[in-house]
């Protein structure tokens, strides 16, 4: 499951670590990478044996964008020939943030446009205190609705915050990507991998079923228009959790004194 600018490891028996690989230009997307994303993200959608997934960038920079080598004769592109382009970019980050398996980004340097849109499609950032987040389209002259950011961000930061980012184009450091909530905490550089390993294989020894099901009512509750639709959505997702054998087993395990042991969902 590996290529050489997209590698795919299995870290321990449940969690892959999936690194954007080229390091020479700070790991920037191609059409070509995204590609390989969009492949590799299907099918670990449909491997039961991953229980986490952790996305980083080698040599210490998560993601300086889209290579803009690749922007080349973008402008010339017919207007529907570009947005097929544009969509099959996109295809990437809707395969990310549709896995059922818990995502976490582990940003370090650079976390640039597209690359800021892969990161913002995990479910959980932690981030390396050189950490540098930067919604860049506006600076090619792009709009910054670009790779889900336009629908990611604002729903993580808050409408205000999301277009101060988007419609200057300024960079944010670790600090203020905590404090705006961007990411989830800040570790020291040479711990960030290994904190965000530790925490997906935290996440991949409670049940599968249990995990995939929370995580989509939280997502689809975050756009709930009431309080009585989303009560309603939690009832049916408890509904599939408690028919789980994994309920059982996690109580058979904490009468045992000992670690439960959850099947594939």
């Amino acid at each position: 499951m590996s290529s050489p600018t997209v590698l795919a490891e299995r870290i321990g028996a449940d969690v892959m670590l999936v690194t954007l690989n080229r390091p020479h230009r700070k790991n920037a997307l191609t059409d070509g990478m995204l590609a390989e994303l969009e492949a590799l993200f299907g099918r670990v959608a449909e491997d039961t044996s991953v229980r986490a997934v952790v996305l980083h960038g080698a040599d210490g920079a998560f993601c300086s964008g889209f290579d803009l080598d690749g922007m080349e004769g973008m402008t010339s592109m017919p207007p529907f020939e570009l947005q097929r382009r544009m969509e099959r970019q996109a295809a990437a980050v809707r395969a990310l943030h549709g896995l059922p398996q818990a995502v976490i980004a582990a940003v370090a340097g650079p976390c640039i446009g597209a690359g800021l849109s892969l990161a913002l499609a995990a479910d959980i950032r932690l981030a390396a205190p050189d950490a540098r987040c930067r919604a860049a389209f506006v600076r090619v002259g792009l709009s910054g609705g670009d790779l889900g950011a336009s629908w990611l961000l604002p729903r993580i930061v808050g409408l205000g915050s999301a277009l101060d980012l988007m419609l200057s184009g300024r960079t944010a450091t670790a600090e203020e990507a905590f404090d705006l909530r961007l990411v989830n905490r800040v570790v020291p550089g040479d711990a960030l991998l290994q904190e965000a390993l530790a925490l997906a294989a935290d996440i991949a020894a409670n049940s599968p079923v249990a995990v995939a099901v929370t995580k989509a009512v939280v997502h689809a509750n975050a756009g709930a228009p009431s309080l009585a639709d989303a009560l309603t959505r939690e009832a049916a997702a408890q509904v599939v959790t408690a028919k789980s054998a994994d309920v059982d087993e996690a109580v058979a395990a904490f009468r045992e004194g000992r670690p439960p042991r959850f099947p594939g969902r």
